[in-house]
């Protein structure tokens, strides 16, 4: 089969487009036939040696895929063969067929088109996981959202609005907050042409922000540390802006709120049953319409080095996908 391999830490431009063994399913994996592949940020700081996880080499990178299941291993009984499925690979992905541990793997409503599924699993479930278990989102509250139309972003206004929150997003463009308002922001706030500081505070009759969804980092950060409500929750996801903002902690301290992490990764690891628990509850929005992956582009596998360029350019507007 083709896949991209990683041999080295090096820009996206050297990952290689290559025939390599096709997988087997060992005990508790399955085989999927990829159909459509989504494209992350952290992707591209894989392959690049710049985070947290580094595999040995060579590698496969890739994490969500959706595709149809080809071969089951050993004790498996909730998936059959021809299934439509999503899946949370880890690595592996950005190839034409991946084993993957079945507990990860789910059946795709007929609802669901595989490009959107593909794009559904990251951003989605990382905006879920961080508004629902680690800020407690509760509605009537409001939510900020930074880099509000990138593939993470729009997924956190979207599930913002579904658990009843007002929703403000912060874009460097009017044409990302097109895109953010179509999807349900309810405040537009251009950061590239008014102060993100002063904005912010004019919030809430400036008493300040209950949650934060920062994937921006740098200054965006900086501005939102000093606009948080009592009991606010600042959710750092990410630094797109390539700064990662070093926190006075006397303004928690002074302003009585919490700076909280998100590793959805982790989450996966550590809470299994909630992150599948989730993504039910994700995939019963989708169909009813509540949220939705908006795919801004899509690329050949081969092209793999351009798709990531784009995601990492900040260029996006929803999510990118690949196609074997």
């Amino acid at each position: 089969m083709k896949a991209i391999v990683c041999e080295k830490f090096a820009p996206v431009e050297e990952l290689l487009y290559k025939d390599v063994p096709d997988p087997t399913a060992d005990k508790g994996q399955v085989v999927v036939d990829i159909t459509a592949i989504g494209v992350n940020y952290p992707d591209g700081l894989l392959v690049q040696g710049l985070y947290q996880m580094k595999p040995p080499f060579p590698f496969i990178p890739g994490m969500e895929v959706a595709g149809v299941i080809s071969e089951l291993g050993e004790g498996v009984e909730h998936l059959k063969i021809g299934q439509r499925v999503i899946g949370l690979a880890g690595l592996s992905g950005y190839a034409e067929k991946v084993a993957i541990d079945a507990m990860t793997v789910m059946p795709l409503p007929d609802a669901i088109p595989d490009d959107e599924a593909a794009g559904l699993i990251t951003a989605h479930a990382t905006a879920h996981h961080a508004l629902k278990q680690r800020a407690n989102l509760k509605a009537g509250e409001t939510l900020v959202v930074t880099g509000a139309a990138g593939g993470t972003g729009l997924a956190a206004v979207q599930i913002g609005k579904a658990m009843g929150a007002t929703v403000v997003a912060v874009c460097s463009t009017q044409e990302k907050l097109d895109i953010a308002k179509a999807n349900g922001a309810d405040i537009l706030i251009n950061y590239s042409e008014f102060d993100l500081k002063t904005e912010l505070k004019k919030l809430n009759d400036g008493k300040g922000v209950d949650v934060v969804y920062d994937v921006v980092g740098g200054d965006a950060f900086d501005a939102c540390s000093r606009s948080m409500a009592w009991n606010g929750r600042l959710l750092v996801i990410g630094f797109a802006s390539g700064t990662i903002p070093k926190f006075p902690v006397n303004l928690s301290l002074v302003k009585g709120y919490s700076v909280v992490g998100v590793f959805w990764g982790s989450f996966t690891k550590h809470e299994p049953k909630a992150f599948m628990e989730n993504m039910v509850e994700l995939m019963d929005w989708y169909v009813k319409g509540s949220v939705k992956v908006i795919v801004d582009e899509t690329f050949a596998l081969k092209d793999t080095a351009k798709a990531l360029h784009k995601v990492m350019d900040r260029e996006v507007k929803g999510k990118v996908i690949l196609k074997p």
